[in-house]
């Protein structure tokens, strides 16, 4: 589970049953429909482990309402007033979105790893701030990012940043159309149809392209989403021309209400949405909402129109936002990665309880409070209050992991010397108990420092100079994967005191080779092999075996044709071995386990009896370097050496034990370049 199909429109139009049955133009059904909708989405969710197209359902309501409601202020004359219309809907939001944010944060500090915690506070920022599928959207096509082997238990605020994005949006989008009516003396829903059709089709023609080019972005991405709530409106000035007959109506109904509880077994929506194939969704609601209030006892309608449905769709929107942290910190409390019948009943029942209560006394309070609405700057003074509910537990939170880690940091060099503690003669003068470092939660950030000119559009690649360039010096590049830039920790430095020109040529996932891959490391590499040829650097650093748990270390023949012709141009090779692979997250391991020894490997289990890239190939310009030593003394894998945490998740090093490492390269790798009699000039 790792994106979310969550969404929810908690419209202006939401009232109790008893209420809004009374209401002129009010459809039970559409309220029916969220919350068979909610449902829908929470059982995919906790059941069968799937995503179910709901986000759609909710994304085509929203827009239905808004619009709805727009236009009938517009035609009536009324002004539209778009600031109260903002602090009116975010004062109706927020409170809800606080208490489940505060609820969040409490069991995150029971109940979940230390590790994830820095993760969840940035996370809890994007989403009070309603920018967490941006946030989302870079992540998910960052290979750097994160493990995301267990979702965030706020990855589904997603859904509400764009709602909230929307419902900022769709006002302006009105109130341009009102006085393009006025000023044209056109017809105030012909205007709208240009704008928002114009809308529809520039978001679709957008979302299609991008969910071809980039799915992943795309699922997260605003634009790709708007024409969704786009088709919403329109619905509305489609709405009073549709004319069918009571029979096709309620055929309509049925066939709306199954192709949307059923689109999540047809269709691979985390794969495929939002381009196209969301139209499943979008046109099965639609069929529901066009069906309406038929007045048959056998009718889709009739059912959405019962009471308890209802009820439910009332409290929809706190059930909703409590109903996927409660799986994700039920998973990350019990360790697994899905529920069973049992537990996933418990964990609907918890989440309908929690919604209750919210809307009961914190919702539905809060939304018919006339004091506020009396005035813009009361309505203010509750969101204001309910965003200092969520930041002042989250900033204090983060100055505290801030102030630990930089008193930490501070008595590092004696107590976490990390691979020095390897070296002969070490003294230890480390205080008892001192914490390991990095700290669980900074696991995360330890990639490699690089400068912000290494920022790339594709969040995979890295390609730029790691250090000022100056005139004369002998040129040295790193190449490979992550496994080859993680080593810059080291090799910046070391470049850094010779007056090296260093550069990165590094894409995540794709090792110097032709054999196998994705389509993009294969052009990456054929790229990066034209420009060393075309130009030929004085020396190539790269990964050169691949190590595999429970297999056996290996070396790829197109590996070995891909350093030959790099030796044959005139550059010099250094080939690293692999770092060793874990089956888990090292640092949640490290954090969760009273003996941070049960948490390492025998390294009989990852490495070979000797670097097999030795023997792959033999070159007088070609340098093997072996840190297995350091990374695996005495035949053992350890997780933590020196009080330092080696590994950053479940293969890489951190960047904190690979600064420990760096004398320890510094003097193999000139050691190693001058019996190759390999000449690295300084700059001028």
């Amino acid at each position: 589970m790792t994106q979310l199909d969550t969404a929810y429109q908690p419209g202006a139009e939401q009232r109790t049953a008893t209420v809004s049955a009374t209401k002129p133009g009010y459809r039970p059904e559409v309220q029916g429909l969220r919350a068979l909708a909610v449902l829908m989405v929470a059982s995919y969710h906790i059941w069968l482990g799937k995503v179910s197209g709901g986000v759609d359902v909710f994304l085509l309501i929203s827009a239905f309402l808004l619009s709805l409601s727009f236009i009938r202020k517009i035609e009536g004359g009324r002004a539209l007033n778009l600031g109260r219309y903002w602090t009116h809907v975010f004062k109706r939001l927020l409170p809800t979105v606080a208490v489940v944010l505060v609820g969040t944060l409490a069991a995150t500090a029971l109940f979940v790893p230390r590790s994830r915690w820095s993760e969840i506070l940035s996370q809890a920022w994007s989403s009070l701030f309603y920018f967490q599928n941006w946030a989302l959207a870079e992540n998910s096509v960052d290979y750097y990012a994160t493990d995301q082997s267990v979702a965030s238990p706020l990855q589904h605020f997603w859904s509400l940043s764009v709602q909230g994005q929307v419902f900022i949006l769709w006002p302006l989008l009105f109130a341009l159309s009102a006085v393009i009516s006025r000023t044209a003396k056109l017809r105030l829903r012909r205007v709208v149809f240009g704008v928002f059709g114009t809308v529809f089709a520039a978001s679709f023609a957008f979302s299609v392209y991008e969910t071809y080019t980039n799915q992943t972005y795309a699922y997260f991405d605003t634009r790709a989403r708007l024409w969704e709530f786009a088709f919403g409106t329109l619905l509305v000035l489609a709405l009073p021309y549709i004319r069918l007959p009571r029979p096709v109506r309620i055929a309509a109904g049925w066939i709306g209400l199954a192709a949307m509880l059923s689109g999540g077994f047809v269709l691979d929506v985390q794969g495929q949405f939002p381009g196209y194939v969301a139209l499943w969704p979008v046109l099965a609601a639609t069929l529901v909402i066009v069906a309406g209030q038929t007045g048959s006892a056998f009718s889709a309608d009739r059912f959405l129109s019962w009471k308890p449905l209802i009820r439910l769709g009332d409290m929809s929107y706190a059930l909703y936002l409590w109903h996927w942290p409660v799986l994700i910190i039920y998973l990350i409390w019990r360790g697994r990665d899905e529920v069973g019948p049992v537990g996933g009943t418990a964990i609907v029942a918890v989440s309908i309880l929690l919604a209750y209560l919210t809307t009961r006394f914190v919702e539905r309070p809060l939304r018919s409070i006339a004091w506020a609405e009396r005035k813009k700057r009361r309505a203010g003074v509750i969101i204001a209050i309910c965003i200092t509910l969520v930041a002042v537990p989250v900033a204090a939170w983060q100055g505290a992991l801030k102030h630990e880690a930089a008193v930490l940091a501070a008595d590092a060099e004696r107590n976490n010397p990390g691979a020095a503690a390897l070296l002969p003669g070490y003294v230890d003068q480390s205080d008892e108990g001192a914490q390991v470092l990095p700290l669980p939660e900074q696991a995360s950030t330890q990639w490699p420092d690089v400068p912000a000119a290494c920022d790339s559009n594709d969040a995979m690649e890295v390609v730029c100079d790691v250090l000022p360039r100056t005139e004369g010096a002998a040129e040295a590049v790193i190449v490979g994967s992550s496994h080859a830039q993680m080593w810059v920790s080291a090799l910046g430095d070391i470049a850094a005191e010779r007056d090296w020109n260093l550069g990165m040529r590094v894409k995540g996932g794709c090792p110097l080779t032709f054999e196998g891959g994705t389509d993009d490391c294969l052009d990456f590499n054929a790229r990066t092999m034209e420009l060393l040829l075309e130009s030929p650097p004085d020396l190539v650093i790269t990964n050169g075996s691949r190590t595999v748990l429970d297999g056996e270390e290996y070396v790829e023949d197109s590996w070995v044709q891909a350093v030959s012709e790099l030796l044959d141009a005139g550059t010099a090779v250094v080939a690293v071995r692999d770092s060793p692979r874990f089956a888990y997250d090292v640092p949640t391991c490290v954090a969760d386990s009273p003996d941070a020894g049960s948490c390492g490997l025998e390294a009989a289990r990852i490495l070979g009896p000797g670097n097999p890239a030795e023997t792959a190939l033999t070159h007088d310009r070609l340098v093997h370097l072996d840190f297995s030593d350091y990374l695996c003394p005495d035949g053992f894998c350890p997780a933590v050496i020196g009080n330092v945490v080696v590994y950053m998740d479940h293969d890489h090093l951190t960047r904190t034990f690979v600064e420990t490492l760096a004398p320890i390269v510094d003097q193999r790798l000139s050691s190693a370049l001058s019996e190759a009699a390999i000449n690295m000039p300084a700059g001028q």
